[in-house]
């Protein structure tokens, strides 16, 4: 396994870093590309949330690859290499395993325990997967990412131990009170029709906000929500909510009646400046509650210093979160996560020495075919009968001598260490390691992409 992870956090990186290193959606496809032209990598995905940037490859050589994934990253994410480079942390191998499961897990969150990082890794695959830049190692790697994620949540309580970050944000809002008491009742604005802009409209309809705007460039997208939101069985529903869209261009006077406001969008500039606020505030009284969880911002952070507004960004989170208390399900996380990167060890190493394994069974059944070619010749009134059971008979006796020694090549394969039994298999049995390549490549093409997709 020659796994790579180069990226950039919230734990690596200030906030004006991460904000000006957004990596665009419509980016992530062409960087996997330049990734997978690179001559060090075969394979390559991205993970990019609100706070984090990962590039993930399969790479023949450690230095050439963090290299080329560093220098990559900078150019698709606007930020200079120079500047960059000393918030990047690198990842390898069995590291680089651990570092995804425990991402999955929630436990590298700005919240601990969050879940909504388990559908950012599904989409990250996704895209790996449509732009065929994702093999048997990464489909592996992200399909067991989202198992081991799943079964945390399950089999612990690491969901108690922290909220989504939309949950988290408007805690901090409503500085130690219940949400949904202070909540109930309010006017609330959500700026975004996105996932994130989406479970926020839909926590604030569970805590019984008493109206709700949901603002969007497409329009469409912003009915599609509210008409989610306030259906039969939908959040809203039953609770007396008036929910309705709006368009951008009527934010501003939705603003001068608003008590929360949320946003999360794609905008690459401010969609809300501290003008546009120190506007909504005059003239009126109580205070405007405003939670931005976009990145780059969506909100200016001179709003901290407005009158009357009270602004949490993710720089805010960023600093609540590391005093909060940590749940005592988070060590069992961490077994939990320790046991599944050994299982994916020892998987991948197994299924390194299978295609040498293949070759060898290749190579008896040849024997067994050509020593009956020649004893047809030497014995020519043999009948169909005699011929079938001397041939069955011949197969038997080489599939019980390779039984043992295949199946335990396969155990010791496993362990840490072994990948020379490989190696040590085909220079006993003198196998030709075309062969060995031909039946890898044949067993990479069935695994990807529709296959892989399928599995997904």
């Amino acid at each position: 396994m020659s796994l790579l992870v180069v990226g950039l956090s919230h734990r690596s990186a200030p906030v004006s870093v991460l904000e000006r290193a957004a990596l665009a959606p419509e980016s992530r496809g062409k960087l996997l590309q330049d990734v997978v032209s690179a001559e060090p990598a075969t394979e390559s995905a991205a993970l990019s949330t609100c706070n984090r940037i990962e590039l993930y490859a399969d790479v023949d050589k450690f230095h050439a690859g963090v290299a080329e994934l560093s220098t990559l990253l900078a150019r698709h994410c606007g930020v200079g290499l120079e500047e960059l480079t000393p918030h990047l942390y690198v990842h390898y191998e069995d590291r680089a395993v651990h570092h995804l499961f425990s991402v999955a897990c929630g436990l590298d969150s700005m919240v601990v325990g969050e879940g909504q990082i388990l559908g950012q890794i599904k989409d990250a695959l996704a895209v790996a997967q449509e732009q065929h830049t994702a093999g048997r190692l990464l489909n592996d790697l992200f399909q067991q990412a989202l198992r081991v994620g799943k079964r945390a949540h399950s089999e612990t309580g690491i969901d108690k131990a922290g909220q989504s970050l939309v949950t988290f944000g408007l805690e901090q809002l409503a500085g130690g009170a219940d949400v949904a008491g202070w909540a109930r009742g309010k006017r609330a604005l959500v700026i975004g029709a996105g996932s994130m802009s989406s479970l926020a409209a839909t926590t604030l309809a569970r805590n019984g906000v008493g109206e709700l705007a949901v603002a969007n460039r497409t329009v469409a997208r912003a009915e599609r929500l509210v008409q989610i939101l306030t259906e039969p069985g939908g959040p809203g529903a039953g609770t007396g909510l008036a929910a309705r869209a709006i368009a951008m261009d009527a934010v501003a006077a939705e603003l001068a009646e608003a008590e929360i406001v949320v946003s999360c969008t794609g905008a690459s500039g401010l969609v809300l400046t501290g003008e546009a606020i120190a506007a909504a505030l005059a003239g009126r009284t109580g205070l405007l509650a405003l939670l931005d969880l976009a990145m780059p911002r969506d909100i200016d952070a001179a709003v901290h210093g407005i009158d009357g507004a009270r602004l949490v960004d993710i720089e805010t989170l960023a600093e609540a979160s590391a005093d909060a208390p940590m749940a005592a399900d988070v060590d069992r996380v961490r077994g939990i996560v320790a046991e599944e990167v050994a299982a994916f060890g020892a998987a991948q190493r197994a299924a390194h020495i299978t295609p040498t394994v293949v070759a060898l069974r290749t190579m008896a059944a040849d024997v067994v075919s050509s020593e009956m070619g020649r004893l047809e010749g030497r014995l020519p009134d043999l009948d169909d009968k005699q011929r079938a059971e001397i041939t069955q008979t011949v197969r038997r006796v080489v599939d019980k001598l390779l039984h043992a020694p295949t199946v335990r090549v396969k155990q010791l394969a496993s362990e840490p260490g072994g990948a020379g039994y490989a190696d040590a298999l085909r220079e006993l049995f003198d196998l030709d390691p075309q062969t060995v390549a031909a039946v890898s490549r044949a067993d990479t093409r069935a695994d990807r992409p529709e296959a892989a997709r399928e599995r997904a």
